[in-house]
């Protein structure tokens, strides 16, 4: 019986005589497996797994003097990446620009994964390993909404501690400085340790703090009495983040995860249980066992609940973008005809929810954040087209930061400082409409590459192949979507996630037909 370590070899694609270059190709795949299970959840540890599986890749190259083959694509990648220094060297502020060169070349993470990418079975365990990662943070997501968070206060009494600082009913309390708020003794308690006392607080929809002052306290016996409110409870609702930082990176994760657990599963449809081979490989027994369609319908089931819970619009439309991509590609009429019908209570229950939870319709003129998006398109229309300079190269990586007064922006300051939420309109203005047009050829390529290889594995009959391409195809179109409206390119775990998606579709895609031919035949 073959291994453990033959088995991964056999996965991996390493065949390699010399023994430092199995070993590097071993270490490297080891730390994009692990890179995949991470990327749901952790930025540091997805770069931490990237950094040295990229390190063990080239150091490969090295030793075995492999070069890579040079694409149309990798030139059209060069071609972006070098607009951006130039960009960067041209900036208004060059400095901050060249070192915000790091998150452009978050791209490499593409080629780190298609490097060590060498067939279709690699692709799909790792793509199996995302999802069953996935899991995790989207079970805690719900578990998480019905235990509830913080302290919801209601009844402020106007010149009590908590009035003083501006609260409102309805507001939740978060944090004290930094420690969590369990109840109201635990702020209580922070107060008779400290004058003053910073406060994070969630009032729908974004996060605020402000200094709540020992002086304000009142009389009392409870602690709801000195810190002048009524009553309170645990909070339900509030938009969730899963692990991360915040609800509109968890959202735009979860589009993407989402897309390629739905391609999988339109892939397995009309499966008959002859078609999956008893293997003895313990990856190949992983695979078949978490693609079943049982446990991606639950994934997506959870993934879709968790995207509701995030209450981010352009995320929820992408993926409904994404998920309308693959019927059409599957090209299956009835599953069209059933995704309708089951579309149609899902998006009204959808908006409910977010009408309830944010008081605010899917597309309304009045919200503020849509507001927030139209003044920054205006500003970004403005400094674009008002120098030849800034139709070339843009003014800068983040040196709007720097320049907003002089350039009039933010509402000449009575506005917060961000970007341009949008990935079209932040390319454009701060690197030059050529960068918006390389990159636009990117991912028309990559587009080419999913239609073409999504075809050719429906012929073939080969189901993994067919539903990495599906989802990949998905989450390129739901990423493209929600990027009009979101500056997602710019959200390093976000791009991190789609860069690896798009390595497992274009591995999938890329197999030459003999290649296809044996992988689907040979056992794992």
């Amino acid at each position: 019986m073959p291994s453990f370590t033959a088995k991964f070899d056999r996965l991996a694609g390493l065949d390699d005589s010399s023994r430092t270059a199995l070993w590097l190709g071993r270490i490297a795949f080891f730390f994009l497996a692990v890179m995949a299970a991470a990327a749901p959840h952790s930025i540091a540890a997805t770069q931490i797994a990237w950094g040295c599986g990229t390190l063990a890749t080239l150091a490969r190259f090295l030793v075995t003097r492999q070069k890579p083959r040079i694409k149309f694509l990798d030139v059209a990648f060069i071609a972006y990446f070098g607009w951006s220094v130039l960009s960067g060297v041209l900036s208004y502020e060059p400095l901050v620009s060249l070192d915000q060169l790091r998150g452009v070349a978050l791209f490499l993470v593409f080629y780190f994964a298609i490097w060590n990418l060498r067939n279709v079975k690699a692709a799909y365990f790792l793509a199996v390993l995302m999802i069953v990662s996935c899991t995790v943070n989207l079970v805690w997501t719900p578990v998480e909404r019905y235990l509830g968070r913080g302290v919801e206060v209601q009844g402020l009494v106007p010149d009590g501690p908590l009035a003083k600082a501006l609260l409102w009913d309805g507001d939740t309390l978060l944090r004290a400085d930094g420690k969590k708020l369990h109840s109201p003794e635990d702020l209580l308690a922070a107060l008779q340790q400290h004058e003053n006392v910073r406060v994070l607080f969630y009032r729908p929809d974004f996060e605020y703090e402000v200094t709540v002052k020992r002086a304000d306290l009142l009389a009392g016996d409870s602690s709801e009495q000195r810190l002048g409110f009524t009553s309170w409870e645990k909070s339900h609702n509030w938009r969730s983040q899963g692990f991360y930082n915040h609800y509109a990176t968890y959202a735009e994760m979860l589009q993407l995860v989402a897309a390629l657990i739905f391609g999988l599963i339109v892939a397995n449809l009309g499966r008959r249980k002859e078609e999956v081979k008893q293997q003895n490989s313990p990856f190949a027994r992983f695979a078949n066992f978490f693609a079943s369609t049982p446990f991606l319908a639950a994934a997506l089931g959870l993934a879709c609940l968790a995207l509701l819970f995030t209450v981010t619009r352009a995320s929820q439309l992408g993926f409904m973008v994404a998920a309308l991509v693959i019927v059409l590609l599957s090209a299956k009429k009835k599953l069209l005809i059933a995704g309708l019908v089951v579309a149609v209570p899902i998006i009204f229950g959808g908006l409910l929810f977010l009408h309830e939870s944010r008081d605010v319709g899917f597309f309304d003129a009045k919200d503020d954040s849509t507001k927030y998006r139209e003044m920054m398109w205006r500003d970004g229309y403005r400094l674009l087209t008002e120098s030849p300079r800034h139709l070339l190269v843009g003014v800068g990586m983040n040196s709007v930061q720097k320049h907003w007064q002089e350039w009039g922006m933010f509402d000449k300051g009575w506005q917060p400082l961000g970007h341009f939420h949008s990935t079209p309109v932040q390319l454009a203005v701060e690197r030059g409409i050529p960068t918006l047009l390389i990159w636009l050829l990117i991912l028309f390529c990559f587009a080419k590459l999913f239609w073409r290889g999504s075809r050719n594995a429906r012929r073939a009959g080969d189901r993994r192949r067919f539903g990495i391409l599906l989802g990949a195809a998905g989450a390129l179109c739901g990423f493209t979507t929600s990027g009009l409206v979101h500056w997602n390119l710019g959200d390093a775990e976000v791009a991190m996630v789609f860069f690896l998606i798009m390595a497992l579709g274009v591995s999938a895609a890329d197999r030459p037909d003999d290649a296809i031919a044996n992988e689907v035949t040979a056992s794992a």
